[in-house]
């Protein structure tokens, strides 16, 4: 069986998951994978025990098993989960429309996921007095003035659908997005198409075992 290594906890205000492992989750359960959940504990990603290293050199989340196989990197664990398990297929054959998943994924990965959200989103795994507001304000600055208009530039051009028109491997991190913005929900008055396109994402089947709304012993196993 398959095994995701990723860090998940259920708190009052919602269950709070990494947002790069619900992204790899989401491949998993878009392609309906057999997998089971090594809930690692979140002082980990900071204590980065040798067990840990030994599997990402980083000692980041998530790492995934697959038989004897160990792969770290979301974006490299979801292209190969992709090609191993071909269908649904998640990647377009087309060169430039593949091209153009990547860009995007990549934008949502190193802007949003590494940039903007984390400021916003690591608070919340603390009790609200030992929060960092500053912290938190320049992230939503961020994210308001840089990721979410250019989100919405390309929504306007991919119609109705998803971030490149079919779902995607594009759309995987942007789950994550709709992940933590359901937790900190900031007015989106501005951004017609990304409040459409994230509430398109949270109605997807996937989106409910990263949903803050399912408690991890709900959400620990998939296939």
């Amino acid at each position: 069986m398959i095994v995701l290594y990723t860090t998940e906890r259920d708190y009052p205000w919602g269950t709070l998951r990494s947002t790069h492992g619900a992204k790899t989750k989401v491949v998993l359960e878009e392609k309906g994978l057999s997998y089971r959940i090594e809930n690692l504990p979140p002082g980990n990603l900071w204590k980065k025990p040798p067990e840990m290293i030994a599997k990402h050199p980083l000692g980041k989340v998530p790492y995934l098993e697959d038989g004897e196989l160990v792969i770290f990197d979301s974006t490299v664990i979801d292209e190969y989960l992709d090609e191993r398990y071909p269908e649904p297929r998640l990647m377009p054959s087309d060169p430039i429309a593949r091209m153009r998943v990547r860009e995007l994924e990549n934008f949502a990965d190193e802007a949003m996921l590494v940039g903007s959200v984390p400021p916003i989103w690591m608070p919340y795994w603390s009790e609200p007095a030992k929060r960092n507001a500053e912290s938190m304000e320049k992230g939503r600055a961020m994210l308001l003035s840089r990721d979410l208009p250019y989100l919405e530039k390309v929504l306007r051009s991919s119609g109705d659908g998803y971030a490149c028109g079919e779902f995607s491997l594009a759309d995987a991190p942007l789950m994550s997005l709709a992940m933590v913005l359901e937790v900190d929900a900031p007015n989106l008055d501005a951004f017609p198409k990304v409040d459409a396109y994230l509430k398109r994402l949270r109605e997807r089947p996937s989106y409910r075992t990263i949903s803050p709304r399912t408690k991890v012993a709900d959400a620990a196993t998939g296939g």
